[in-house]
Parts: C-alpha cells; structure tokens; sequence
C-alpha cells in the first residue's frame, strides 16, 4: 500500500543519512491536518535528538536522498522536523483499480508472521458468566481476529478456572444439598446456591469448613467420586459457557483450565528453591523484587504457607506450558485493570526464571462497565448480571427498534436483523471506548442508528448493497470497469480513506487497540454518506459513474471487513 511504499522510501534515504540509525524507528502515520497532506514522519525529532542534531536540518538532509515520485508529489519539511507526503491521485486509483480487481483490501498480510497467543475470557468452573466477562471476552476475540487478519498464526486459549479451594465446599453441597431436577434445568444456578448455601454455613460451623477442606483434599488426592463430580461440574459449565461463545461467535482453539496444569506445580516451585529464585518467609516461598522499582515493596508468593500453589504459581506453569507447545513470539492476557499488579508479578517472576525466552508478554488490560449512575453496572436489585440476560435484552431491545422501522417485514427476518443488530451493538460499545478506561453502559446510546454506533455503520452498509440492488451491476463487472477517474474532492476524501485501513489495523494491532478500528469504520461511513450525497453514482455518466459504484463497492467490502474484525455481523437489509 502506499504508507509501505513510503515507510520503505524514508527508511532507504535514512540509511545513507545515517548509517546507524535503525530504519525501523521510520513510521508512517496519517496527516493531523489534511491541508498540510496525506501521511507524515516524525522520527527526526527522535533521531536528531539522540544525536544531538537539528531535527528540522535532518529532515531536509533526507529529502535530498528521498524519492517517492512514484507515488507522491514533492515532500516537505513542517515544524520541528515533521516530513509531509501528499499522494498523487494517480497513484490513489491505482491502489483502488488493484483492490476492485480484489488484488488486495488495502493491507497486505504481515512479512514476517509472528505466533501469538490470546489469553481471554476465562470465566469460572460453576459460577454463570457475569457482565464483568464481556469485555476480556469481546476485546480478545477481537484482537485475535485483528492478529489472523494481518496473517499471523493465532492461538486463542480459555484459561478457565477449575481448580481452587471452592470445588471443597461445593463437593459438600453437591453430596448434601443437591436439586438434580435444578441442576438439569440450570445447572450454574444450582451450583451457585449450592456454593452460597455451604460458604455461609462454614462461617458458622468449623466442622462444616474442616469437611469441605476434607472433600478438596480427596479431590486432589484423585478420590474417584470427588473426580467424577468435579468433572461433571465442568461439563455442566462449559456446556453453558458454549452456548454464550456460540451466540457471540467467539471460538477457542484450546480451553485448558488451572487443573491441567496441577500435575507441574511441584516441579517448578522445586527448580525456583533450587535456584535461589524463591525463598522462604513466613513459612510460605516468595520472590522477592529488591532492584524492580514498582514490585519492591510488592513480593509474589508461589507457595502458600499452608502448601497450596496460588494464581502466580500456575500461571507460570502455563507460559511455560504453552512455550514448550507453540513456541510463541507473543502471550497476550486480556483480563480487567485490577489485575495489573499480578501481571507485573508474573512477568518479573518469569523473566528470571527463563530469562533466555524471547517472547513478547503483554497484559492488555481494561477499565469497568459502570451504570448510567456512575456506579458497576447491576440490575436495580443490585445483583451482578447474568451475560446471557444481557444477550437476550440486547435482542429484545433491537427487536422493537427493527419492528418500529420495518414493520412489514416477516417476524423470523425481523428477529435475525434483531440478533445482528442488537449484540452488534452491545460489542462494538463495547470496543468503541479506550479500554483502560471505565465508560457507562446506555441502551439507548448503543442503539441508536446515528453517531458511533454499530447500527449506524450495519445501515451505511445496507445502504450501499441497496445501490447496488438498484443499479443491476455486481461486483464482478465493476472488477473489469474503465480506470478511475476521481475528479470530485469528496470521491479523494473517500478513496484515501480507504487507503487507511490497513494503517489502522496494524496500528490497533500494535497498540492493542480495537477502538482503532471502530473510529476509522465510523469515519469511512461519515466520508461515505458526505460523498454519496454530493457525488450522484447512478445518474451520473461514465467514466464516473463506474468510479462511484467502484468506490461504493469497495467501502462497503471494507465496512463488512472491518466490523468482521471487530466480531459484528453484517445484515443485508436493515
């Protein structure tokens, strides 16, 4: 694409400018202000700075080595040091003549594919998925599809928990307590009043509490009935997880929970004793972080003073783990802002472990759903809610906005516009925010079909494929139509910004950033309705009336592509 073609121009000049310097610090990002261009560098200030030279002189001294004629008019030097490109509409129609013949969708696959693992979701073994799991579960199936788009191998992994001190108190309530008729017909609820019932009895009844440590011990021991129910609390739960991923579309290469990693623990806090990584203190083993800034006053226990193994303990069985299997260049963790600390541990901890590993760790983390009260988002009795009565209100809220604006329509198409519709809406609220921060959740909002909404870019997206129900042609003819001919500032202003998108993917990609993405899609469907308003596409004449439909065509490939991305489906009528 043609931020490529300049990013390898500018680094090329920069290397006989500077022998030294590293190309890779050369990227290419769109203009702030359009009046001054198309794309800008702003590595010089960086790399004069270092050198202590004059920025604004070193950026004038690549230009006298820089040839990006092919594809831009003549650079030049702004501010500081800032390098400004403007693209020759010529070399524009190319890029879209090359993507109608479907050559490309204006990114090309990554040069170097990396392996990556996403770590999200996770929920609890007997306990119903909550709001609270939304955004690990959307903003990493998200990112994996941004990774698999941009041709990296992706490995999505559901570290759900199954393992811990709780399944005692539930093995004494499953053996004491259980409503199997309750259990067939919501078995997460029944395990939940199960763990309720049993949790407040112990606190009243030592004996209670010493039967529940029993039941666990027996488990871990390998007790064959205590196993067997342990395994059909999982079954029963990851039956119900399923049916929630199924409605999200959301698929897991692997779902590996705490307890298959159990059988590691005593090797690995062995090897850590070993050597001298952890140390006694309090009768439990910790790691100590005496030179590390945030984490000195912070230690990480990996062995509990009664001999349990905790979070930090198995989470390092799994790098190791899934080193050893995929040998990945990146472990990404997408779990909420609370989390921050633990993460910081356990790289830090890992780092001295294994401190040959070459791989990327990076905890993705994010804020809260608050309520339009400003406080976490419950119902109005004050209890956390259930994801799949999320789903289900999502569903039901936009079948009434689809029954208000198309009544005539069949009641089954009518439901099937409302499920796109409505949990389109509730992902892309979802991803729209930046992610390290708290942002309230409103129906109304989210629905709504103008502003940043998911609904207002499925009906820019309807909008075009009704163009072209109208105009007869299919994309196949526009693929083999005359060169472009983009005439119209309002047909440039579109057709760059569909040069963008693979810009933005690799910049969400990067930055671990969806909200990317949803600000180009809703920027693309604004630059969109501006020019069909301005630019008439089936009364115009040829050769502009093959551009415009090329462009409508292309938009809407890139919209569908881009809400894909984002996890959204596309209906065909709205």
């Amino acid at each position: 694409m043609l931020h490529r073609f300049i990013e390898n121009r500018v680094r090329q000049a920069l290397t006989r400018v500077l022998p030294d310097a590293d190309p890779g610090t050369v990227q290419v990002q769109p203009c702030p202000d359009p009046r001054f261009g198309d794309y800008q560098v702003n590595a010089m200030m960086a790399l004069a700075k270092a050198r202590k030279l004059n920025p604004r002189q070193l950026a004038t001294d690549l230009l006298s080595h820089l040839d990006v004629a092919d594809g831009c008019e003549p650079p030049t030097v702004a501010g500081a040091g800032f390098l400004n490109f403007r693209l020759k509409p010529a070399a524009i129609a190319g890029v879209l003549e090359a993507a109608a013949r479907g050559e490309h969708l204006f990114f090309v696959p990554a040069e170097k594919p990396r392996v990556i693992v996403v770590d999200f979701s996770s929920p609890n073994v007997a306990k119903a998925m909550h709001v609270g799991h939304i955004r690990s579960t959307i903003l990493g199936d998200s990112l994996a599809r941004i990774f698999r788009l941009l041709g990296h191998r992706v490995i999505t992994d559901n570290h759900i928990g199954d393992w811990g001190t709780q399944f005692g108190k539930l093995l004494v309530g499953w053996k004491q307590h259980l409503d199997r008729s309750a259990l067939e017909r919501d078995s997460l609820a029944e395990m939940e009043r199960l763990y309720r019932l049993i949790n407040a009895e112990c606190e009243k009844n030592p004996a209670l509490l010493d039967l529940a440590r029993q039941e666990l011990l027996k488990l871990q021991q390998g007790d064959p009935e205590n196993r067997s129910i342990w395994q059909e609390m999982i079954d029963d739960s990851r039956h119900q997880f399923d049916t929630i991923y199924d409605r999200l579309g959301v698929r897991f290469d692997q779902t590996l929970g705490e307890s298959f990693y159990n059988p590691r623990l005593n090797a690995l806090i062995d090897e850590l004793n070993r050597r001298g990584i952890a140390e006694e203190s309090d009768g439990a083993r910790v790691v100590f972080f005496p030179d590390h800034p945030e984490l000195k006053q912070h230690p990480a226990i990996v062995l509990k003073r009664d001999g349990a193994a905790n979070y930090t303990t198995t989470d390092l069985a799994t790098l190791a783990h899934r080193l050893e299997t995929w040998q990945p260049n990146e472990i990404v963790y997408v779990t909420d802002g609370r989390q921050q600390l633990h993460f910081k541990q356990l790289f830090a901890v890992f780092r001295r472990w294994q401190p040959e590993a070459r791989v990327t760790l990076a905890h993705v983390w994010f804020g809260s759903i608050l309520g339009e009260d400003g406080k976490p988002f419950k119902t109005r009795s004050g209890e956390v809610i259930r994801l799949s009565d999320l789903l289900d209100e999502a569903e039901d809220r936009a079948f009434k906005v689809v029954s208000e604006k198309n009544p005539d329509l069949a009641e089954a198409v009518r439901r099937e516009i409302a499920r796109t519709v409505g949990l389109g809406a509730l992902k892309y609220a979802d991803l729209l925010p930046n992610r390290q921060g708290d942002y309230v959740f409103s129906w109304d909002r989210m629905l709504a079909l103008n502003g940043n909404t998911a609904p207002y870019l499925q009906y820019a997206y309807t909008r075009i494929r009704s163009i072209f129900r109208k105009s007869g042609f299919t994309p196949e003819q526009l693929a083999a139509a005359p060169a472009f001919v983009l005439a119209e500032s309002d047909e440039l202003a579109l057709a760059k910004q569909l040069l963008n998108f693979g810009l933005v993917l690799e910049g969400a990609a990067r930055e671990y950033r969806p909200n990317f993405l949803c600000n180009y899609l809703y920027d693309l469907a604004g630059l969109f309705a501006r020019f069909y308003e301005n630019c008439p596409v089936l009364k115009a004449e040829e050769p502009a009336r093959s551009t415009r439909l090329a462009l409508c065509e292309l938009t809407a490939r890139v919209l569908r592509e881009g809400l894909d991305t984002l996890g959204i489906e596309t209906p065909e009528q709205m």
